[in-house]
């Protein structure tokens, strides 16, 4: 049955590539939680689909938070996985993302541009307007796309992939994410989740050089689910 719901979940699966739709609460890589990673989970569903003996193969190409669901590539040989951290480090890519807000930005449109510096302590990153040293510079541009009652949707494109990027941009304009209590949410999501969702995600294939362009559905929850349907 857990492998049923998780191939609901696959978005594109080939003999070099895997994307999956990550729920919000899923962990890429291991933390001092030692709760079960996303990687391991796919190793267990090819291991049991494909009858294969002995170890899988599952490379890790990019991550997203824990508290944030959407469309996730893994690479299913060494050869994709070396092709696509080569396509990702160079920004060969797009990436569009969902974000509900608690306020709506001041412009229907725009291009952020800031310096972050991450505070390893707090595993948090901080903005500022203008170089400063150990920043990074981070860009993303922003439409406001659709409003509820109570919140807002953004659609972002990333064009540098800093920590908390996104997360740490918005609020820095006064439109902090849906639960996401770090960057100044007013409250949090009773399921630890925060409104953001890596909603569309394009790549080059790694063998057949076509593009691959996936589509991820957002969270099964009430307000994702109204905004899904009103918002296209």
């Amino acid at each position: 049955m857990e492998q049923e719901k998780f191939e609901q979940r696959i978005l594109w699966e080939d003999n070099h590539v895997l994307i999956v739709n990550k729920l919000p609460s899923e962990l890429v890589q291991g933390d001092r939680t030692g709760d079960r990673i996303l990687p391991d989970l796919i190793k267990a569903y090819l291991k049991e689909k494909y009858q294969k003996p002995g170890n899988v193969f599952c490379g890790v190409v990019h991550r997203l938070d824990r508290p944030t669901s959407g469309a996730l590539v893994f690479a299913r040989t060494s050869k994709a996985l070396e092709r696509l951290n080569k396509q990702f480090r160079e920004k060969e890519n797009k990436k569009i993302y969902w974000a509900i807000v608690e306020a709506a930005p001041a412009k229907r449109q725009g291009r952020l541009v800031h310096y972050l510096k991450k505070n390893e302590k707090q595993n948090k990153s901080y903005a500022n307007n203008k170089p400063v040293a150990g920043g990074k510079e981070a860009i993303l541009e922003y439409e406001h796309l659709l409003s509820s009652d109570h919140y807002h949707l953004l659609r972002i494109e990333l064009e540098t992939g800093r920590h908390h990027q996104i997360r740490c941009q918005l609020a820095t304009i006064g439109c902090p994410i849906k639960g996401d209590l770090k960057y100044g949410a007013k409250r949090s999501n009773p399921d630890g989740s925060i409104h953001l969702h890596a909603r569309e995600l394009c790549i080059e294939h790694p063998t057949k050089k076509e593009v691959l362009c996936v589509k991820a559905p957002c969270p099964d929850e009430k307000l994702w689910k109204w905004f899904e349907e009103n918002a296209e």
